[in-house]
């Protein structure tokens, strides 16, 4: 790599050479690196073929809980969440000490208490976390995935950010096959509040809870609102809204 001072700016690949800009300056690189028929086939690159495929099945994983929210991804989310989600199912299939390397597995791991308590608790928007937004007492029944809070007082049991006038509860379990990549979900209906002292019998149940193979994964959102002229509208984009992985059962 060579910096590169001239007076024309270029960006691009020319002659085999690319010039790039970064904040320190342009710069400039020849075209290398090693051919992917080699990293394929030379037992050299063994290593980089098992990271290749693990890589590829966490990113799977992945993808595949984040589509299981459903409609509650898109209203509760930060920039990084793909890479913070992938890097922690990462961790989880290192715990599989049954399988080669190249060939471990996320749902091994979340077979293990150890993996599912690494699930639990995720929060899909970094700058609104569940621990520090609800400060109720809940109560989760797995049999039925219903989330209660009995009483429920808005106002105390939830760090609500400056402009909001109302909230959202609503809940979602799903059922997730990482083995052929399928999901059920099922959602419940929405509990809107005024955030104000008034007490509540708060309970939140999904329209069943999905059978067959797999993993539950039990999901809470907190959306927060403003009411202007009589309507109801997100607070700043759905910045400050909430989704949080409350359980995980095998």
């Amino acid at each position: 790599m060579a910096k590169f001072d001239g007076i024309f700016e270029i960006q691009g690949t020319l002659k085999g050479m690319t010039f790039y800009k970064t904040k320190n300056g342009s710069f400039i690189r020849t075209k290398g690196g090693v051919s992917k028929e080699r990293i394929m086939n030379d037992p050299a690159f063994v290593r980089t073929r098992e990271n290749g495929t693990e890589f590829k099945h966490v990113a799977q994983s992945g993808q595949l809980i984040r589509k299981s929210t459903g409609k509650f991804y898109k209203l509760a989310k930060d920039s990084k969440v793909v890479s913070r989600l992938v890097s922690l199912l990462s961790q989880v299939k290192k715990l599989d000490s049954s399988a080669a390397r190249g060939e471990r597995l996320v749902s091994t791991g979340l077979a293990l208490p150890e993996g599912r308590a690494l699930l639990k608790g995720f929060d899909f928007n970094q700058k609104s976390v569940f621990n520090y937004v609800f400060r109720g007492n809940y109560q989760l029944d797995n049999a039925t995935g219903t989330f209660s809070v009995d009483p429920f007082v808005p106002m105390d049991d939830l760090y609500y950010p400056e402009g909001a006038t109302h909230v959202r509860l609503s809940n979602a379990v799903s059922r997730l096959d990482f083995s052929t990549g399928a999901f059920q979900s099922s959602f419940s209906t929405v509990s809107e509040l005024a955030l104000d002292d008034t007490p509540t019998s708060l309970s939140l149940v999904p329209s069943s809870v999905p059978a067959g193979d797999g993993f539950l994964v039990f999901y809470i959102l907190i959306e927060f609102l403003q009411e202007i002229n009589g309507g109801l509208y997100p607070l700043k984009n759905h910045a400050f809204n909430v989704l949080h992985v409350v359980d995980v059962v095998a």
